[in-house]
């Protein structure tokens, strides 16, 4: 199995550069750490954020979570919200892909 796990949530006005600072600083730790069979992506639309994570090789998502950075974004995101984040995981078998790096 393999982890998908989808996050879309809004902004309060004031704290979007904060949340997308916050935000950046783990995609720099994961460049650095270079984690292989994982791809996460952050999509920015006004005060919307959405993340969205993959492990492509299973069921968890320590590999982000545990991140040092990840742990200073996650620690006051509901104080950054407007809206609480709606989250969506999903324990998934990957049948096909394109684009995505399936070495096992």
């Amino acid at each position: 199995m393999q982890r998908v796990t989808f996050v879309r949530y809004a902004v309060k006005p004031e704290c979007a550069a904060e949340n997308e600072a916050l935000s950046r600083t783990v995609f720099a730790e994961l460049r650095e750490a270079k984690p292989e069979n994982v791809v996460y992506a952050l999509f920015r639309s006004g005060l919307e954020f959405v993340h969205v994570f993959v492990n492509l090789t299973g069921d968890d998502s320590a590999v982000l979570t545990e991140l040092p950075s990840f742990k200073a974004y996650a620690k006051d995101v509901s104080a950054r919200c407007e809206t609480e984040p709606e989250v969506t995981r999903l324990g998934v078998e990957l049948l096909e892909s394109y684009g995505f790096n399936t070495k096992r």
